[in-house]
């Protein structure tokens, strides 16, 4: 079974111009979502499709709310991008540690704010993935703690793991 989604639908678009506002169709994305054989079939036929008066081709990923969806809906892309964003934001974590205290809950004021509010965003949609596809994320959630408690990378995790009170991504 396929299924398209447009980010702006036909009737939601004339909604628009009637309030006099103006909708990007450059902007909008499409995807078909479906079986990785389901999609192969697709690809052979002309899978265009028609926003307003601009012409949109369909993508492999989209970008919704802070949200990756890939055509097979497997959540790998939104994983690894989520990763990639909390790793990025605590280096620059790390960089300020000293200008804003050293003192350990400012630093988890922080952490929890920045990372781990990421970390968190949207994780009802991966209820259901298999537990490989939740790999990247328990290295962020390690990073954090280590972040946090000033730790190197050889101690052991676990124990901050538990102060903090959070549990392993890979449980369920």
């Amino acid at each position: 079974m396929l299924i398209l989604l447009i980010a702006i639908h036909p009737q939601i678009n004339s909604f628009i111009s009637l309030l006099l506002l103006v909708s990007f169709s450059i902007k909008t994305q499409a995807i078909w979502f479906g079986s990785k054989s389901d999609l192969t079939k697709l690809s052979t036929a002309n899978i265009s499709v028609y926003v307003g008066s601009a012409i949109s081709q369909p993508s492999a990923v989209v970008h919704d709310l802070g949200l990756h969806l890939d055509s097979e809906l497997s959540m790998k892309h939104h994983v690894a991008k989520v990763a990639a964003v909390c790793f990025y934001h605590m280096r620059r974590l790390r960089q300020i540690r000293r200008s804003v205290g050293t003192e350990v809950q400012v630093t988890i004021l922080l952490v929890l704010a920045v990372v781990i509010s990421r970390l968190d965003y949207c994780n009802s949609v991966l209820a259901g993935v298999p537990l490989a596809t939740f790999g990247p994320l328990q290295p962020v959630q390690n990073a954090a703690a280590l972040l946090i408690f000033e730790l190197t990378p050889r101690d052991h995790i676990t124990p901050s793991l538990l102060q903090l009170h959070w549990r392993s991504t890979l449980m369920h």
